[in-house]
């Protein structure tokens, strides 16, 4: 049986016996901070087991998508090396939330392995909690098992546990037997760590509530099950390796196909390289697919982290650079149609992974070279923890590729000394960030106060569509500030009414403003937003005083909502322009929309030219100009997406969703799945207008732009500061841009100096330093003037050493003077290195004297340090 036909088998067996088929969560959990990824099928599930959610079925039957690569649940480095270590994979479970127990759930396993299946019985052996005899019982009676067959194991392995605190229970393991040519043993021997018993399905039976005082049992208990799908693929194709598994050794095969290099290393598995690319290019695909991309810190540094090491094994080998990202088409043809977000990412699923390949590359180079220069700290074939942490910290090379450039020469990295570094970096960072002080990231408070305020309260009404004013009765009055309800409101505070026509903040749209007036009283309103299922109106009385139940108009800023929704509806069209310009591989990765200005976040590996922009910029226009009608349909999830309409990676919709489309219904230019308010034809948009392009991270670009009156006033200035530029230069308009290129060159003409330069690229900024021999000081600032403007810098620092003066100059590019002054890097600089401040400057530029030749490393790497804060 193919992997397609037993994952149907699966859901298709759970949902004829009355299991509602759920689809699979995201990779990434929902209102759960505890956990980095989804690591089970149980993590969707886990507020209907503790009671918190409830949901209109009891039981249900899911293919979940789990990654096991960071935080607690980590599997990354043992992948390759094992027949069933993944960080991806996927978990048919069935479940049942007070239904069903343990008999139920261990006849419904039994019968789909040997009836559904058709896997003989003798196969198989299953473990029990060393207490849980019921569960035997229930063996003996409903498999026919043998006591030899049915293992009863006292170990925590076998009792599963939400936490401290929650829901909790015996486990109940199928093990499968592989065959004794197959080395092992079965679970609880010495042996057990072999290939040969194989845990199939694990069913969990939670009965208790795990207190302070002990296990309370459960007045409703639960069954939660697991069984990974790549191991009972495995066990169906006759293999005992889910690498040779029809999905994974079709990538593992498309990938020694393209591979023409030759590798002097000795592998434990012969094809060890390809089964870890093969691995990780699904797992770095479905995590971007959701929404996860390549970066310094959190899911970004796992994916980095996944990424790398794929390309460390292909660089064993000899792969080119792009070997990874031609792995995605096999892993389209075998899991494209089964999980369709694949296919809709899959042109910035290879561009990225196309662009880590360039940055690793570089990357190693650097850290080949920076290790050769730092052979001194080796010791008795052990290399610095403290050595090891200043590569890590100050060039960025990954710890992992330390120590895999000086395994090829039997050395080891001080790992614990490294660890302890790593530790105090971070408690250090948190002080200078925090000022000393704790500031817990989440109000517990506060949550707590808004889930039990909305708790009975009916769900708000949105009519802000089709109109701007709406009369209703105040739901609540409340004060956010002290935290409780109130009676009436005379000064600040909230107000909660069943329908309104205020936009609450979502979806990157800033909530509306505006006015409630009642009978008493007129509350000013400063903002709209959403908590929990209520909308709440923020704002101050103008006048008198709003009573709870009192009939109130609630009135819309028109002006306000107008200018947020044409810069809303900009942002549709700039989302079309971008891939039709520069692929479909973009994508949105964040927006927020104000009355002011747009910017939006999307997927591209590197800047957007110039002319792009122009290009983009007049396709928004254009389109604009055309006064295309812009038309709000109400349709389901699974119609939209077939009718082409963008979703937002990783993001969860209901199944009826809202879909914006702009222009005519046989040729749309935008379509895209929205509840944000729009204009009704985009001619009310006026003008568009983009003021910059930036990087936001690896991977990762920003616009930001203007529209309608704001747009306007821009234009206006502009043209107003070339007049004020014509009049003081004493030219044209058309003469401008050659009476300033003759000034530059003017500027440039200083004395040659010739200065070797190096440099460092780190993700908060370049550093440039060089040495001058023999330069007349005089020449010095003209000269980084020109070396600021041709290399573009952020932070220079060139010594000037002649027979009778020893100088430092430190130059600092004009955006980032405002938070790294160079006069105070300068002073930093002298203290740290001990010496007295003998100098002076301002923030762009400062001069002193040097007496310290020997420091010059020392100064580049505290400077290095300096930036990054």
């Amino acid at each position: 049986m193919k992997t397609l036909d037993i994952r149907n088998a699966f859901l298709e067996k759970f949902q004829s016996v009355g299991h509602t088929g759920v689809p699979s969560s995201g990779l990434i959990p929902e209102n759960d901070p505890t956990l980095l990824f989804t690591t089970a099928g149980m993590v969707q599930f886990k507020d209907i087991i503790t009671g918190k959610q409830k949901k209109s079925y009891t039981t249900a039957v899911s293919c979940q998508k789990c990654v096991r690569a960071g935080g607690k649940h980590n599997d990354l480095e043992q992948v390759g090396y094992t027949a069933r270590h993944h960080t991806f994979f996927e978990m048919l479970g069935n479940f049942s939330f007070g239904e069903y127990f343990k008999e139920h759930a261990i006849e419904y396993a039994w019968d789909f392995l040997t009836r559904c299946l058709k896997i003989p019985k003798e196969k198989f052996y299953v473990t029990v909690y060393h207490t849980d005899l019921e569960a035997a019982q229930f063996w003996k009676k409903i498999a026919g098992l043998s006591d030899s067959r049915i293992l009863f194991i006292n170990s925590q392995d076998n009792f599963w546990a939400m936490g401290d605190s929650g829901p909790c229970g015996p486990c109940s393991e199928i093990f499968f037997d592989h065959g004794a040519h197959i080395p092992g043993g079965l679970p609880g021997t010495v042996q057990q760590d072999g290939p040969r018993f194989v845990e199939l399905w694990n069913l969990v039976f939670m009965q208790f509530e795990r207190t302070p005082k002990g296990d309370i049992p459960l007045t409703s208990p639960c069954i939660d099950t697991g069984m990974g799908l790549e191991r009972i693929t495995s066990v169906m194709q006759g293999v005992h390796d889910n690498f040779h598994t029809d999905i994974l050794y079709h990538i593992v095969k498309v990938s020694k196909t393209l591979c023409s290099g030759v590798s002097s290393r000795l592998f434990p598995l012969k094809d060890l390289p390809h089964r870890v690319m093969a691995d990780h290019v699904r797992s770095a695909s479905f995590l971007m697919a959701d929404g996860v991309f390549p970066s310094h810190e959190g899911r970004g540094y796992v994916l980095r982290r996944i990424i790398r090491r794929a390309l460390r094994f292909g660089s064993y080998i000899g792969t080119s650079l792009d070997h990874l990202s031609e792995l995605v088409s096999p892993l389209l043809e075998t899991m494209g149609e089964t999980y369709p977000e694949l296919m809709r990412a899959a042109a910035l699923v290879k561009k990225t992974l196309l662009y880590e390949a360039e940055r690793f590359e570089h990357t190693l180079a650097q850290g080949m070279r920076l290790i050769e220069g730092s052979k001194s700290s080796i010791q008795n074939g052990i290399f610095s923890g403290e050595k090891a942490f200043q590569l890590y910290d100050t060039y960025g090379i990954p710890i992992d590729l330390i120590q895999d450039i000086l395994a090829d020469e039997g050395i080891n990295v001080d790992h614990a000394t490294f660890e302890l570094c790593l530790e105090a970096q971070k408690i250090s960072s948190r002080q200078y960030r925090l000022g000393g002080h704790v500031i817990p990231l989440c109000d517990e408070e506060t949550e707590n106060f808004w889930t039990e305020i909305t708790q009975g309260q009916a769900p708000s009404k949105f009519c802000g569509y089709h109109t701007l004013e709406h009369t209703d009765n105040i739901q609540l009055i409340l004060d956010p500030s002290e935290k409780i309800p109130l009676v009436e409101l005379r000064g600040t505070g909230c107000i909660v009414t069943q329908t309104t026509p205020f936009y609450a903040e979502s979806g990157g749209q800033i909530g509306d403003k505006g006015w409630i007036k009642g009978p008493h009283g007129v509350m000013k309103v400063t903002h709209t937003e959403q908590r929990n299922h209520l909308f709440v109106h923020h704002g101050t009385m103008h006048q008198g005083i709003l009573k709870e139940g009192d009939l109130v108009l609630l009135s819309v800023d028109i002006s306000y909502r107008k200018r947020i929704q044409s810069n809303h509806s900009a942002t549709h069209l700039l989302h079309s322009a971008l891939r039709g310009i520069l692929g479909e591989h973009v994508t949105q990765k964040g927006s927020l929309v104000t009355p002011e200005r747009l910017r939006f976040d999307f997927s591209h590996p590197i800047a957007v030219s110039p002319d792009q922009l122009r290009y983009i910029e007049l396709w928004v226009n254009e389109r604009i100009w055309a006064n295309l009608p812009v038309h709000a349909r109400i349709m389901s999830q699974e119609a939209a997406l077939n009718a082409g309409a963008m979703a937002l990676f990783g993001e969860k919709y209901a199944q009826e969703v809202r879909v914006i489309s702009m222009g005519k219904s046989d040729d749309f230019v935008s379509m895209e799945l929205c509840g944000g308010t729009h204009v009704e034809y985009t001619g009310e948009i006026g003008l568009f207008k983009i003021l910059q392009e930036s990087s936001i991270g690896a991977g990762l670009r920003r616009i930001e732009a203007i529209t309608q009156h704001t747009a306007l006033t821009y234009v206006q200035k502009l043209f107003d500061a070339q007049t004020h530029l014509t009049r003081l230069l004493k030219t044209t308009p058309q003469g401008l841009e050659e009476k300033i290129n003759r000034l530059i060159t003017s500027a440039k003409q200083v004395p040659s100096i010739v200065c070797p330069l190096e440099r460092i690229d780190h993700p908060q900024g370049s550093l440039w330093w060089g040495t001058l021999q023999d330069v007349d000081p005089k020449a010095i600032k003209p000269w980084i003037d020109v070396i600021r403007t041709e290399k573009g810098f952020d932070v220079g620092v060139f010594w000037l050493t002649s027979q009778s003066k020893h100088s430092v100059y430190l130059a600092v590019e004009e955006r980032r003077a405002k938070t790294h002054s160079a006069l105070r890097l300068l002073k930093g600089l002298y203290e740290a290195l001990a010496m007295e401040p003998q100098g002076g400057g301002y923030g762009t530029l400062a001069q002193g004297k040097w007496e310290k030749e020997a420091c010059k490393i020392k100064a580049i790497e505290y400077i290095i340090t300096l930036i990054k804060t």
